[in-house]
């Protein structure tokens, strides 16, 4: 059974930086994508940030050179540097992991999710 947990949200002011953190455990041999959506109650969730277990990432436009997304291979872990925080990047923030291998474990798994405020 794979496990998501994250941690690093909270409440800082506008222009701020905050670092979440999503550790992955369980029996995993293989991770292909890593990545954190974003959801406002109400809304649709969204793509923030992804990277693949080449290196490669994708962002949001409306993060581009604001959020740096990282990966440990050898902790199973995903990272996201959040630099010069709006308020309009206040929401929940959820991980999640594409398994490759075992095949038990294959498939797409989600942290429980961690909020991010952001105050003006």
């Amino acid at each position: 059974q794979v496990q998501l947990v994250e941690s690093g949200g909270g409440l800082v002011q506008a222009g701020g930086s905050l670092r979440l953190s999503c550790a992955a455990s369980g029996r995993i041999f293989s991770i292909n994508v890593m990545g954190w959506y974003r959801q406002v109650p109400g809304e649709q969730r969204e793509l923030v940030a992804a990277i693949a277990d080449g290196g490669s990432t994708n962002y949001a436009d409306s993060v581009k050179g604001r959020f740096t997304i990282s990966r440990d291979n050898d902790k199973n872990t995903v990272y996201l540097q959040m630099n010069t925080l709006k308020v309009e990047d206040t929401s929940v923030y959820y991980c999640y992991v594409d398994v490759r291998s075992p095949m038990s474990a294959r498939g797409v798994h989600w942290g429980q999710g961690t909020q991010v405020t952001v105050s003006s």
